[in-house]
């Protein structure tokens, strides 16, 4: 015996009331539920659609959807994050190694140039990048709210891809440096060297998680979400 329609969007409901938002988390669940039911419906045809969906949901425990839902972020931002380490090698490879390690070396000269000035210059760059990764990230959350809005669906993947990873830890690491670390006794080589690969380094992380990854949004989604496309 298969469930009905009305029976399905019953599954949708009830992961929406379990605090399930997510329309691919919500889809993933309802697949579950469903098998499992009609699982129960081939053993004892008798038992009632609502008794059945009780009977499995409290085989997820106290915790319900919870424990699930944390899972597949956990899996979700890891696969993010290999999304960005990969975008990133890549910036250290031929033919864009090139301009990068250029960058790097002006950057040293400039900075072993500045001497005294270099730490103003330092924490200018790290304020910088610290100020418009947020508001890019306010204004990236606010396109994929407007997106939501009109199609009606959350998609996990794509709140990550927004600015909702664990990359934005990434600004704790500018404020630590501009609290610890002295410039007074000046800039040696080593400083130099490993300041001019730190701040290209970020930029180059704000640029592939605020302009390279989102614009190829749609392939990543299409990627881990066959049904994406339909939608």
């Amino acid at each position: 015996m298969k469930l009905t329609t009305e029976q399905i969007e019953r599954l949708y409901e009830f992961t929406r009331q379990h605090f399930v938002e997510w329309y691919d988390l919500q889809t993933e669940f309802v697949d579950h539920l469903a098998n499992s039911i009609e699982t129960q419906w081939a053993e004892n045809p008798k038992i009632a659609f609502e008794d059945a969906l009780k009977i499995e949901f409290k085989k997820f425990g106290v915790f319900g959807f919870m424990d699930v839902v944390d899972n597949r972020k956990i899996a979700l931002n890891k696969k993010y994050n290999k999304i960005v380490w990969k975008h990133f090698k890549a910036f250290f490879t031929i033919p864009k190694g090139i301009a990068t390690f250029s960058l790097m070396f002006v950057f040293y000269f400039t900075l072993m140039y500045l001497n005294d000035l270099a730490g103003l210059l330092i924490n200018t760059l790290l304020i910088l990048v610290l100020v418009s990764f947020w508001i890019a990230t306010i204004f990236q959350r606010m396109k994929n709210n407007k997106q939501e809005k009109i199609t009606g669906k959350k998609w996990l993947f794509h709140q990550i891809i927004s600015g909702y990873s664990t990359f934005l830890a990434l600004s704790y690491l500018p404020t630590q440096i501009m609290m610890r670390v002295d410039y007074e006794s000046g800039l040696s080589v080593f400083k130099a060297v490993f300041f001019s690969v730190l701040i290209v380094s970020l930029y180059l992380l704000e640029y592939i998680i605020i302009f390279e990854i989102p614009s190829k949004a749609e392939q990543y989604l299409k990627e881990t979400y066959p049904e994406y496309e339909l939608i």
